[in-house]
C-alpha cells in the first residue's frame, strides 16, 4: 500500500528527537532505530558518528510515521533549513515512482535520480518550489 511520511534529518540528535516527540504524541508507540553501527558502513565512519541513526521510525498520530536519520559531518552533511524535513513517498511500483518523479524533478535545484539502493528502488528531489521529496518504490 502507498504511503506518505515526513522524513527529519538531524546532527547525530536523531534519537533524541524522536524520543521527545514519542513523549509528546505517542508514549506507548513502538521506536524503531537502526544504527550506523548495525550496518557494514558503520565500521568505515569515526567514532562519534558509528552510534548515530542511520534510520528510525515513530507513528505519531492517525497513522501518521515520522522517519528520521543523522546527517553525517564526515560525509560533508550539513543540516540546514531545506533539507531537515522532506515528504517520503512509498509507491506499490516503480513505474508509478518513476511517473511522480520525473513530474516533480522538473526544474528540481537538487536530485538524486531513481536508482536501486541496498533496501530498494530510490530517489530524491528538491523541486522548483524548494520542497524536498523522496521516493521509495
Amino acid at each position: 500500500m502507498a504511503t506518505v511520511s515526513t522524513y527529519l534529518n538531524f546532527q547525530l540528535q536523531t534519537e533524541d528527537a524522536l524520543k521527545w516527540y514519542q513523549s509528546i504524541f505517542n508514549p506507548d508507540a513502538p521506536l524503531n532505530l537502526i544504527r550506523f553501527s548495525d550496518t557494514p558502513m558503520g565500521e568505515q565512519l569515526p567514532e562519534n558518528e558509528r552510534n548515530g541513526i542511520m534510520h528510525g521510525s515513530l507513528e505519531i498520530i492517525g497513522g501518521h510515521n515520522i522517519l528520521a536519520t543523522d546527517m553525517l559531518e564526515s560525509m560533508g552533511h550539513v543540516v540546514k533549513i531545506g533539507n531537515n524535513v522532506t515528504l517520503n513517498l512509498t509507491f506499490d511500483s516503480r513505474a508509478e515512482a518513476d511517473r511522480i518523479y520525473a513530474e516533480l524533478s522538473q526544474g528540481a535545484t537538487e536530485k538524486a535520480d531513481l536508482h536501486e539502493e541496498s533496501w530498494g528502488y530510490w530517489g530524491v528531489c528538491l523541486d522548483k518550489y524548494g520542497i524536498r521529496w523522496m521516493f521509495n518504490a
